[in-house]
């Protein structure tokens, strides 16, 4: 048999029984999905942090609120000069800035995103209060000042747009993770690994079929989730390249399952397997953004997300399927999360044990 016909029929075996078994089929495809139209239905009721405003040149209205409001008002927000225009507004749809204000006249533009729309609600609102205390201080005359608030991206972005990557980044962490581990596992302490280095077809072909299939299996979720998304209901919008989320999607999945296969090589039993996989995916959930935006955690919080492989991925995925960023903008998410293949994929080989002795 040659090795196409054994990679063939191996991908075939690993696909049914991973469909034969409904616990996998929950957990890896529908329980991710219930989360998407939980959230879908029932999106805000958030809490928020100090909001990061940008000054475009000189906006008198706003430097005099700053002023007079004191530590009160710094409590809330924090300024920083801009002069470049572009690139304040560049911040903003980016996410590195929560709004940049200029001032034309006696009209004050506020751009945000609808990355955060807590943080965008809550700059409109300190925004909005800034100019009627400063319509409130020329008492007897007109209103001097007016607020027009100017959403970066497209006016027809939902919130569906931001938190549909970062669920799906989620899903596509715990198949890989979970899956790998348990398999490799599985095969060892049941003995299948051992008749397998017995058997006509090579190793590498039998890793590799278990590669296809969980690749296979997540661009089937990837799809599912953006059907899902789509629907009135939703209303999510693809634009631009959002295409560069399927190149996302194979680099999470590889550098999850390496994840994966580095504490299945290690672990003994399906008890520490298990337990060693939910010290790593249940942090990285939380810690990679997947349920909440890094942005309103502490310092050190934000530091520590960096050591996640979650957080390249859920943040390569928005960029180009949220914030309308162009291709460029997840490459170094990509980079990363290969990296984090290559070495999981490397730390694992010197740790694989055929059996359990």
């Amino acid at each position: 048999m040659s090795a196409f016909e054994s990679f063939k029929s191996l991908s075939r075996a690993m696909y049914l029984g991973f469909k034969r078994d409904r616990t996998a089929l929950f957990f890896t495809v529908l329980f991710p999905l219930m989360f998407l139209v939980i959230f879908g239905g029932v999106f805000g009721n958030q809490t928020t942090s100090k909001v990061e405003v940008l000054e475009i040149g000189k906006a008198p209205v706003l430097e005099q609120a700053v002023r007079q409001g004191g530590g009160q008002l710094g409590e809330v927000m924090k300024v920083t000069r801009a002069s470049d225009r572009a690139a304040a507004l560049r911040k903003v749809e980016k996410g590195d800035a929560d709004a940049a204000v200029e001032q034309a006249g006696g009209r004050l533009v506020v751009h945000y995103s609808a990355a955060d729309q807590v943080k965008s609600g809550t700059v409109r609102g300190l925004m909005n209060s800034i100019v009627q205390a400063a319509n409130q201080a020329a008492t007897g005359r007109p209103p001097a000042y007016t607020l027009d608030a100017r959403q970066v991206e497209d006016d027809s972005l939902k919130a569906i747009q931001f938190f549909t990557p970062s669920l799906l980044g989620w899903a596509l962490a715990s198949a890989g993770v979970f899956g790998a581990s348990q398999t490799l596992v599985t095969w060892r302490t049941k003995g299948i690994l051992r008749r397998l280095q017995l058997s006509p077809a090579p190793v590498p072909t039998v890793f590799a079929a278990r590669v296809a299939v969980s690749l296979a299996i997540a661009l089937v979720q990837f799809a599912l989730f953006v059907l899902v998304a789509q629907l009135p209901m939703f209303g999510l919008r693809l634009s631009g390249a959002w295409w560069m989320a399927i190149p996302m999607v194979i680099a999470g999945v590889l550098a999850f399952l390496s994840i994966g296969m580095l504490i299945g090589a290690w672990a003994k039993t399906q008890e520490t397997a298990q337990a060693a996989t939910q010290l790593v995916v249940l942090p990285m959930a939380f810690l990679g953004g997947s349920f909440f935006p890094l942005d309103a955690t502490p310092g050190w919080m934000r530091a520590l997300s960096y050591v996640f492989p979650l957080r390249y991925l859920n943040e390569g995925m928005l960029n180009v399927m949220g914030r309308g960023l162009g291709p460029a903008s997840a490459l170094p998410q990509i980079a990363v999360l290969l990296g984090v293949a290559v070495v999981g994929a490397l730390i694992a080989v010197r740790l694989f044990r055929w059996d359990s002795a």
